[in-house]
């Protein structure tokens, strides 16, 4: 399993923009383009998983340090 690289402000903004594209298809279904909304599965995925791949492969981490 991936380790957590994603932590709280990040984690948050994530699902929160992950969760409006999606609305914003469902909202857009007749438009030109709108399953391009379909790419907020993405950052909703990785913010509720608490892991980014892209993160690990950077080297990345925002989780707070542990003690």
């Amino acid at each position: 399993m991936l380790a957590k690289n994603v932590g709280g402000i990040d984690r948050i903004l994530r699902i929160v923009v992950g969760a409006a594209l999606i609305l914003g298809f469902f909202l857009n279904m007749g438009a030109a383009y709108s399953w391009l909304y379909l790419v907020g599965i993405v950052p909703l995925a990785t913010g509720l998983m608490q892991t980014c791949p892209l993160y690990s492969i950077l080297g990345l981490n925002t989780c707070p340090m542990k003690k």
